[in-house]
């Protein structure tokens, strides 16, 4: 799974009231010299001071920041401390993208919109950007929220241009063809040992003593100077994904800077969970929904000639992997390649009828499609290394990991034995957390009480395997106030301004008029797309979370 915390604090943090607090910003009365992170909680306050005095000199986006970027998409940098106990030590620069609001009613173009302020979003991750996220504003389904609200993304610490962080050589990263063993040997069980030890030593070789502050809480932290340097009093913010998360965190931090939150596709937040446990159970949840996957397929079986049943689908896969342990397609596409490019059939059914098509075409002699669909692009491998850096720096930094390869073992060979799909490369993606060299946090306890944050919606699909539903409803539990609107029997991740007409009209009541519907509500799901082939892929206006 991807999520994080920090430092733990019986029940919530306390924090000090601090005189360079910005506006709106005074923090929770208490014992502040004997509570952890009150370091951090000052040079936040120091930081953010000198954020609001300096602003953000925004200019013409290059190409690296926002490609073919539009005019009025205007780009910069804010500067945060490395270390937010010491203020004053090494600064970072995070890029920040912004579009004014258009103040134009897409229904009545006479009619004028009042501006309400900066609207920031994350899309998860953890490495995600959101520097396009501006772009957004030119689909339909989010042009009401682009009249009102200035669209800002910014890629957080280590992403991007903002301060990278990288653990091997990109090449090395996208090495292809590969293998996906859904009950591996003792002999690979070894070999991924080794690897997951080298990934490690290289995150601190090539990262030095930079690397222990990359963390949950320091994304929380920068978004609160982000917050001071757009010149907002308070914050209205869009996460998904890991972007929930560390959200939650920013509510329990500083609830006083909170206007509006929407939490979209939420991670559980409970320490406990963070994050050995929150990635065997989206490994769980993911066996679900590749069995809606593959249901789906068969029930289009007219079109993709896969088999008229779920267990007749399966078989089909199981002959691909095969096959291609045998012989990559392409020379570029084994097992593992296959694995990645069905994963994300997970994530979002838009990616149904593209997976199906190139499984349908290999399988009857052409393997053209799943090329296209599942080889290794070397234009992009500096980018996915750049994130699978930040992504495991961070959920190892976050919280304590098991170090002893036993537990490991036990407990994904026996989830593996009833969730094969997604349970062992899912653990190959986080071992190298079990050999970390930085320092491990105890994980904050997100949570707040009654009256100390505005109401902060919460939005989920009740089959999201990514974020599991017992996730939303504990974030829901934990932040007092909270509303959670639930997508029925779906299981897109991400589902704020997608096809769900229900969903986006309480997204739109919260973001527009500050409405929320009761303590909880639902909808119901929105249609499956159509089997067709070649697929053509999602142009809806959902902002596809990150991979956590």
């Amino acid at each position: 799974m991807r999520a994080a915390a920090l430092y733990s604090a019986a029940g919530s943090l306390l924090l000090t009231t601090l005189a360079a607090a910005p506006a709106g910003g005074a923090a929770r009365a208490g014992g502040a010299a004997a509570v952890p992170g009150t370091a951090e909680l000052r040079g936040t306050a120091v930081a953010v001071a000198r954020a609001r005095a300096t602003g953000i000199d925004f200019g013409a986006c290059s190409a690296t920041d926002v490609p073919e970027a539009p005019r009025n998409v205007r780009c910069g940098t804010v500067t945060v401390p490395l270390d937010y106990a010491h203020p004053e030590g090494t600064q970072i620069h995070l890029t920040v993208s912004r579009i004014p609001a258009t103040q134009k009613d897409p229904r009545n173009s006479k009619r004028k919109v009042p501006r309400q302020g900066a609207l920031v979003y994350n899309p998860g991750g953890p490495g995600a950007s959101s520097m396009y996220f501006p772009l957004i504003g030119k689909v339909p389904q989010w042009q009401r929220i682009a009249a009102a609200y200035d669209l800002v993304g910014y890629a957080p610490r280590g992403v991007g241009r903002s301060a990278p962080l990288s653990c091997e050589d990109p090449e090395r990263f996208v090495k292809a063809p590969t293998a996906s063993p859904t009950h591996p040997t003792e002999a690979y069980k070894r070999q991924r040992i080794a690897q997951a030890r080298a990934y490690a030593r290289g995150c601190a070789r090539r990262s030095g003593s930079k690397l222990r502050f990359y963390t949950s809480p320091n994304n929380a932290r920068d978004l609160d100077v982000l917050r001071a340097a757009l010149g907002e009093d308070r914050l209205t913010f869009v996460g998904a994904s890991y972007g929930t998360y560390f959200g939650a965190l920013y509510a329990t931090l500083f609830p006083t800077h909170v206007r509006r939150m929407v939490l979209d596709s939420a991670v559980n937040p409970d320490p406990a969970k963070v994050w050995y446990r929150n990635n065997l159970d989206q490994s769980a949840a993911f066996e679900d929904r590749w069995a809606d996957f593959r249901e789906w397929i068969a029930r289009h079986d007219d079109v993709y000639k896969l088999g008229n049943t779920a267990e007749k689908v399966q078989r089909g896969y199981d002959t691909a992997r095969e096959r291609l342990a045998g012989k990559a397609a392409g020379g570029k596409v084994g097992p593992g390649q296959l694995q990645n490019a069905f994963l994300m059939a997970g994530y979002d059914d838009d990616f149904w009828p593209s997976r199906a098509e190139a499984l349908s075409a290999y399988l009857h002699g052409d393997p053209k499609p799943l090329v296209r669909l599942a080889a290794p692009r070397a234009e992009t491998a500096a980018e996915a290394e750049n994130g699978s850096a930040v992504y495991t720096a961070v959920e190892c930094n976050d919280a304590p990991w098991p170090t002893d390869w036993k537990e490991w073992d036990r407990d994904n060979t026996r989830l593996a034995r009833v969730a094969p799909f997604e349970t062992w490369d899912n653990a190959w993606m986080n071992l190298p957390c079990a050999y970390w060299p930085a320092p491990r946090r105890q994980p904050l306890d997100v949570r707040t009480g009654p009256g100390e944050l505005p109401p902060v919606l919460i939005l989920a699909a009740e089959r999201d395997a990514a974020t599991p539903y017992p996730g939303a409803l504990e974030m829901n539990r934990r932040l007092a106030g909270s509303v959670l609107v639930t997508e029925r029997d779906a299981g897109t991740h991400g589902i704020g301004g997608g096809p769900n007409q229900c969903v986006n009209g309480h997204l739109d009541a919260y973001l527009l008029e500050g409405r929320v519907p009761g303590r909880r509500a639902s909808c119901a799901p929105h249609r499956l797309p159509p089997a067709v082939g070649p697929a053509k892929e999602s142009k809806r206006g959902s902002l596809r979370a990150g991979r956590r």
